[in-house]
């Protein structure tokens, strides 16, 4: 199984509208053949440390690195970066496996 956190920091006020993209396109990823899990999450209230008003993850699990690799060349995720592409501020994407 493959993890793999993004961390995703949106150019000040802008994080809602991509929520808003990547909202729409979650259906289309977890109708991908191997996608675990998919989802957005942002800080809770009682964070000790905050990722901030502009910033959300994106939490994943794919059953293999060939289901993720696909992932990233799918279609539809070509068309969501271009959507959002300008409202980035940064993109980080840690990879990872179970220990």
């Amino acid at each position: 199984m493959i993890h793999v956190v993004a961390v995703i920091t949106a150019k000040p006020g802008l994080r809602d509208s991509i929520l808003t993209e990547f909202r729409a396109n979650v259906p289309a990823v977890k109708a991908e053949s191997g996608c675990l899990e998919y989802g957005a999450v942002v800080d809770a209230p009682a964070s000790q440390t905050r990722y901030g008003e502009d910033t959300f993850l994106v939490i994943e699990k794919w059953e293999s690195m060939d289901a993720l690799r696909a992932h990233a060349a799918a279609p539809h995720m070509a068309a969501y970066s271009a959507r959002t592409k300008e409202m980035l501020a940064s993109r980080v994407i840690h990879i990872l496996q179970p220990a």
